[in-house]
This record gives structure tokens, C-alpha cells and sequence, in this order.
């Protein structure tokens, strides 16, 4: 079956790091656009960041450059989100997806991981 799969996520500290993964199942994250997104119980989803397939171009939320960085892994089928310096205001479930186009527009985006919760507090 078709499926994406977070994982990485856990409590840090203000300033601290978390690495983030997007593994796929069922298909190649290589043919896809891969998108993070992240959302605050009771809040709208906001995106993160992308990296294209077309190009290999990014895209990072003004909020996160130059703290976040995203990468592909293709011999392991995985894309890959380093955060750095983070602040509590990052504390979100952090969700992967796979889309055919490079955007932040959430419903182009076909597919979707369970999210994987990062909570920033000291």
C-alpha cells in the first residue's frame, strides 16, 4: 500500500535539534514533490517547507529559514527535514506529503503521513 511515515520528533530544548524523516511506502518519494507541514491543536496547518522533484529547488516559511534545511535520501526513499535552533513557537505535529507539483497549496498534495508530534520547552 501507498503510505508515508514521520518519525524523528520528540521533546527538546529551546535552541535545541530535531532531524525528521519522511520514508515512503509503496513508491518513490524521488518522482514526487515532498512537502512538511505542521499544525497547533485548534490552529490552520501551515507549510513548512518543499523540495521538487523537477528542479530539486526548496522552499522554506519565512518563520523557519535558516533553521530548517530540507533534503532528499533517495537510496533510502526518505526526505529529510534538519531543524535547528528551535524555538517553543515550532511546537506543532509535523506532518509529510507527497505531491506532482511544487507548492505549498495543501490540496495538490495526494499523499499524507500520521504526523509525528515535536514539542520545544525547557
Amino acid at each position: 500500500q501507498v503510505q508515508l511515515v514521520e518519525s524523528g520528533g520528540g521533546l527538546v530544548q529551546p535552541g535545541g535539534s530535531l532531524r525528521l524523516s519522511c520514508a515512503a511506502s509503496g513508491f518513490k518519494l524521488d518522482y514526487y514533490t515532498i512537502g512538511w507541514f505542521r499544525q497547533v491543536p485548534g490552529k490552520e496547518r501551515e507549510g513548512v517547507s518543499y523540495i521538487s522533484i523537477s528542479d530539486g529547488s526548496t522552499y522554506y516559511a519565512d518563520s523557519v529559514k535558516g533553521r530548517f534545511t530540507i533534503s532528499r535520501d533517495n537510496a533510502k526513499n526518505t526526505v529529510v527535514l534538519q531543524m535547528n535552533s528551535l524555538k517553543p513557537e515550532d511546537t506543532a505535529v509535523y506532518y509529510c506529503a507527497a505531491s506532482a507539483v511544487a507548492t505549498m497549496w495543501e490540496s495538490v498534495y495526494d499523499y499524507w503521513g500520521q504526523g509525528t508530534q515535536v514539542t520545544v520547552s525547557s
